[in-house]
């Protein structure tokens, strides 16, 4: 039996909270963990991310799934959008300072976690900001990019679309799900021009010496399988795990009331799973 614990706070950036989950399998103790990122207009409390976090769970592995401080949830309300102001204030930076920060805590969570064996994975836009924090954390033992994105830069509008963003000051989403406007600040793209360097993907992911784990799907609308190609390119230390006729969610939807992962998101787990359970037993064999 695996145990839950949901919708726990701590302090993100700027002061706001974020809103988290513990999933831990039946031995509790010094557990490989998960730290699962969700990605642009998302939520820990997503379609099937739940029973993912879950399904890793009763293979062993802990999973520790989060809001990010500015994806536009509350403590209250932490499923959808509901502050839309703090989604337009959202930029890269604060998300790799909440990931951090989630970092932090883990690591202080003693008796639940090994700490040796922390793994960071991150879907679509976030499976970018996991690779950023994992070149430059050392607490991390592993990365798992999920259709993650490989180029920031190529994501913002150009020439005339991004004068009148800045003339403005700021873009309206369409919710294609919720149909909200969400809004986005021109201090989304500022902070990226001012830490566009740091803030480089590829460039990150050819620094990593740890394992990475880069699992997409040939049929992903979203982000195209050729961005994972570019990851699996830039790192010698990279698996690359192609699901074919997967999409973005891997068969997943919003809400999901099945008890069981769509095939393909099964599929990755197995993946992610085998990728934990090996490069762990490597750690152990090498202390």
């Amino acid at each position: 039996m695996i145990t839950s614990i949901r919708n726990q706070t701590i302090i993100g950036a700027k002061g706001r909270p974020l809103v988290y989950d513990v999933i831990l399998p039946h031995k509790q103790h010094a557990a490989p963990v998960i730290l699962f990122c969700h990605g642009y207009k998302g939520f820990k409390d997503w379609g099937a991310w739940g029973l993912m976090a879950s399904t890793l769970a009763h293979a062993g592995v802990a999973c520790v799934t989060f809001n990010y401080s500015h994806n536009g949830g509350t403590v209250e309300q932490p499923i959808d959008f509901p502050d839309l102001e703090a989604f337009g204030n959202n930029n890269y930076t604060l998300e790799i300072q909440d990931t951090k920060r989630m970092l932090d805590w883990i690591v202080q969570a003693t008796g639940s976690f090994d700490a040796s064996s922390i793994y960071i994975m991150g879907h679509s836009r976030a499976g970018g900001i996991s690779t950023l924090v994992a070149a430059s954390d050392s607490r991390i033992k592993g990365l798992i990019t999920l259709a993650g994105v490989s180029n920031f830069a190529a994501r913002f509008p150009t020439g005339k679309a991004l004068a009148a963003w800045q003339e403005q000051g700021v873009l309206f989403i369409t919710n294609g799900r919720t149909k909200q406007q969400m809004p986005l600040y021109y201090q989304f793209y500022e902070d990226f021009a001012k830490h566009k360097d740091t803030l480089n993907i590829l460039k990150a992911a050819a620094q990593l010496t740890i394992p990475h784990l880069i699992i997409h799907g040939d049929a992903d609308p979203t982000v195209d399988v050729q961005e994972a190609f570019a990851l699996s390119h830039c790192n010698a230390h990279s698996e690359l795990f192609v699901i074919a006729g997967a999409n973005h969610v891997f068969g997943a939807a919003h809400p999901w009331n099945k008890p069981f992962l769509p095939e393909h998101m099964q599929r990755a787990m197995q993946c992610a799973v085998n990728f934990v359970q090996n490069t762990s037993y490597k750690s152990i064999k090498t202390r």
